[in-house]
């Protein structure tokens, strides 16, 4: 099975590079499935419901978040009623929203996305090492499901590495979001599961992770805010990772960074059969 994932998606430039570019690579990269992160979508805070469904209609199987999933409020009740939208597993129990779900590919194959939140400098959540650990209990790579992928939504380095090695074996993939800068360390661990700290971000790279460079600027070199951060607006780069998994284990038999369009070296797999 090949999966993209693709990293955070920032504003309307980060939309339209996922919107216009996907469709075509779903079948240039013989893609089986697409899982993007979302949460940055809507002005760089949060997701919409239509924007959701424009994403669904480019060929996004699901979506997941992070720490900005409700910042638009009227995502709450589409939370509760749409399945391929996830939050953070280890948000408090009663809050909102899911974060695992099963899903089948064209071919029929049952595939489980995870999101998870870090708490290294960031809000203090429930363990997610417990609750990732307690649905691998429930579904298992090679038995009862063909794959089993997790979004690690995080800022410490350390704690997503950590994360990486507590599944290995387990899982499929763990990628990492957040930082919104794509990592060097594309690899398959020692058990076999796909591995990169951070998956980056779709958005513009002139700016300061997906802001316009002139309100971070302010703040740095002055301490004052002057206004709400705007997201740049400038081409952007689509930034992923590819991994395709074995159908016997559900583990990696290769992984690959994707990187299409903007300012940033571009790196497109190639499928094997190509």
């Amino acid at each position: 099975m090949r999966i993209l994932f693709l990293g955070d998606i920032v504003g309307r430039s980060g939309r339209t590079v996922v919107t216009e570019n996907l469709p075509r690579l779903r079948e240039r990269l013989a893609l089986d499935f697409v899982i993007a992160n979302g949460e940055n979508a809507a002005a760089g805070f949060g997701i919409t419901e239509k924007i959701c469904n424009r994403l669904f209609e480019a060929g996004v199987d699901v979506i997941t978040t992070g720490n900005h999933v409700w910042d638009q409020r009227e995502i709450i009740p589409f939370m509760e009623r749409e399945e391929r939208l996830l939050r953070p597993i280890n948000f408090p129990k009663g809050t909102p929203g899911r974060g695992v779900g099963e899903y089948t590919d064209g071919r029929g194959r049952r595939i489980v996305v995870l999101n998870a939140m870090g708490r290294v400098f960031m809000d203090p959540l429930d363990d997610p090492f417990a609750a990732v650990a307690a649905e691998l209990d429930r579904f298992r790579i090679g038995d009862n499901v063909a794959a089993f992928f997790i979004d690690f939504h995080g800022e410490a380095t350390s704690e997503k590495m950590a994360m990486g090695h507590f599944v290995d074996g387990r899982a499929s993939a763990v990628i990492g979001t957040h930082s919104h800068v794509p990592t060097a360390d594309t690899q398959i661990l020692p058990g076999g599961t796909g591995y990169q700290t951070d998956a980056g971000m779709c958005g513009d790279y002139n700016s300061v992770i997906g802001m316009d460079k002139a309100e971070p600027l302010q703040r740095f070199t002055r301490k004052i805010a002057g206004r709400r951060f705007q997201p740049a607006t400038g081409p952007a780069t689509l930034c992923g990772f590819v991994v395709e998994t074995d159908d016997a284990t559900g583990l990696a038999r290769s992984v690959e960074p994707l990187r299409m369009g903007g300012r940033l070296v571009e790196a497109i797999p190639v499928p094997e059969s190509a």
